[in-house]
């Protein structure tokens, strides 16, 4: 790993470890969690690297291979505001753990992505990494529901985006070769088998050459667009209703949507749409993937795709040119863009038969669409991975 090798560089010794978290995709439950709708996900044997060493000085010293920039901080002085650069979400995961747990131990580190960065979580996936380092120099020993909540909180309260905790519970929870099957309200989940009879896949993941920044995208008009429409449905329907940042559409019955859906503006409607379709979505996969039928599952992520981008409305040219490609290439059971939808990348779930055609195909429909992105547009193969160790 790179990581290892420029860690010695700079500090003149081997690391004391190296922690893994994986990235993840999630076929169907998109823009669900943060309405505690339900997700399917898997990890994939792609993620983030951090090679370290314990500071008894209680310093933070991090360097990216990604980002040129590096970051410093003392464990009991982080800076209370989000400082606007790559280490926000270290420094939101430092406070937030120091909420619970006492630390003396700072560390030196350096961040390894084995992807580019966009839509595979790649947020969740460096916090949950850095969060196991500092318990790990620490001597803390931190369950896997405290290690969502933890990165969760530095997204929410520090970083300031209004995720739910699909990204976390993916890159924690999953197993190699299950399906992650979560209900995010109550966080109750299975870990589906993969079915002996299912046909063989491969997860593609298809990066666009463009990169995004969530904290600074449409996202969290999105979530607030789905609590307005519960919280309007529920005046509409006489149905008692408490503060705006505590309602969420699964509160509210599919009955009621229906019943009142059309005097939603319709940006909202769009929303509470997609949330309530999803949600079936999710049901019917997990039950496709327990029997094996992939094709089922893979076409049920291509309407969750078509669902996203027409009643999520989020998906930048590049993706849904992506998108569209899938759609008509042999192999392919399913995909849909990948994360928020705000550039980044497309997962698809493959025949790992068509490899190399699929493969072909892709990157030549899209660079013929985006030619100055040659040398920037990737496609990577992966399989399905365990989550983080903690």
């Amino acid at each position: 790993m790179i990581c290892i090798k420029k860690f010695s560089k700079i500090y003149k010794k081997e690391p004391m470890a190296v922690a893994f978290c994986s990235y993840r995709v999630c076929p169907i439950g998109a823009h669900s969690d943060h309405q505690h709708g339900k997700i399917t996900g898997l990890a994939i044997d792609k993620g983030i690297h951090i090679a370290y060493a314990p500071k008894q000085n209680g310093v933070i010293e991090l360097s990216s291979l990604q980002f040129d920039k590096r970051a410093q901080w003392h464990i009991a002085a982080v800076p209370k505001e989000k400082q606007n650069d790559w280490a926000d979400y270290l420094r939101g995961a430092t406070i937030m753990l120091a909420k619970k747990y006492s630390l003396s131990v700072g560390l030196c580190a350096v961040i390894e992505g084995s992807l580019p960065i966009g839509g595979l979580s790649s947020s969740a996936a460096v916090t949950i990494a850095y969060l196991s380092a500092l318990c790990n120099v620490n001597g803390i020993n931190i369950s896997e529901s405290e290690m969502i909540k933890t990165a969760m909180s530095a997204e929410n309260d520090y970083v300031g985006v209004s995720c739910g905790k699909l990204d976390q519970s993916c890159e924690v929870y999953s197993k190699k070769d299950h399906l992650l099957y979560l209900d995010t309200l109550d966080d109750t989940y299975e870990l589906i088998p993969t079915n002996p009879n299912m046909k063989p896949y491969k997860i593609a993941i298809f990066f666009s050459g463009v990169e995004r920044t969530l904290a600074g995208s449409q996202f969290n008009m999105r979530v607030d667009e789905c609590r307005s429409a519960a919280y309007a449905l529920k005046a509409y329907a006489g149905m008692p209703y408490g503060k705006f940042k505590e309602t969420y559409l699964r509160d509210v019955p599919y009955e009621i949507y229906l019943k009142y859906m059309d005097k939603l503006p319709d940006n909202w409607r769009k929303r509470a749409e997609h949330w309530y379709s999803e949600y079936k979505r999710v049901e019917l996969g997990a039950e496709a993937w327990r029997k094996g039928d992939i094709e089922t599952y893979g076409k049920l992520s291509f309407e969750s795709g078509y669902s996203s981008i027409y009643n999520w409305e989020t998906g930048s040219p590049e993706l849904k040119s992506l998108y569209e490609t899938m759609l008509k290439t042999d192999g392919i059971y399913g995909g849909r863009f990948s994360g928020a939808g705000f550039k980044g990348c497309c997962m698809a779930l493959i025949d790992p038969v068509f490899e190399e055609k699929i493969k072909e195909k892709v990157e030549r429909e899209y660079l013929k669409e985006f030619p100055l992105l040659k040398g920037k547009f990737s496609v990577h193969i992966c399989e399905s991975a365990d989550g983080v160790h903690l």
